[in-house]
């Protein structure tokens, strides 16, 4: 059964981090042109395209992909609720999808800054991947560098910001026990 729910989780986590990526996308107004934003808008765009007839952004924030994100997060705490457990309760299952939407946004953050780090070690700057995850990047690491600025040639600003990503998910773990 643990290998099944495991399954279940992993499908429902990836297409949520692609649809959750997708708002982080258009709220950093990063390059759409980018082959990696290309694909993102086309898997997420058979379902954010008929929410957004029916939900419009609002201040240059694109709710329909976050109503989808909480759609997919409840869709997978239900499915796993009714796995396990074998009942369904809907106020547990609302809970579940925010504090699982909070968590996963969290998690992307942090996947995000791992894989830039590893892509500034090993590639000459020319990545189209690397573009995009500077776009979505720079703006929580531009603060962080105005206190730490780099010594000896060395960033620690992503570190600092992944550390401070862990702590935040070790306070929300606490919280929601």
């Amino acid at each position: 059964m643990n290998a099944f729910k495991f399954l279940i989780e992993i499908a429902f986590d990836l297409f949520l981090m692609v649809v959750l990526l997708r708002f982080w996308l258009q709220l950093a107004k990063a390059d759409f042109y980018n082959p990696l934003s290309q694909f993102i808008v086309k898997a997420t765009s058979p379902l954010v395209n008929p929410l957004r007839k029916v939900i419009p952004g609002f201040a240059g924030i694109d709710v329909a992909s976050l109503v989808l994100g909480f759609l997919i997060a409840f869709a997978k705490v239900s499915v796993v609720m009714l796995m396990i457990y074998g009942t369904w309760e809907p106020i547990s299952a609302l809970i579940g999808s925010g504090i699982t939407l909070v968590k996963e946004a969290i998690n992307l953050v942090f996947w995000v800054l791992i894989i830039r780090a590893i892509l500034s070690w090993v590639s000459q700057g020319n990545n189209p991947m690397e573009a995009v995850f500077h776009q979505l990047t720079e703006p929580m690491l531009r603060p962080i560098r105005k206190i730490i600025p780099p010594i000896g040639g060395l960033d620690l600003s992503v570190l600092v910001l992944i550390i401070g990503i862990q702590f935040i998910q070790i306070l929300f773990m606490d919280l929601f026990k």
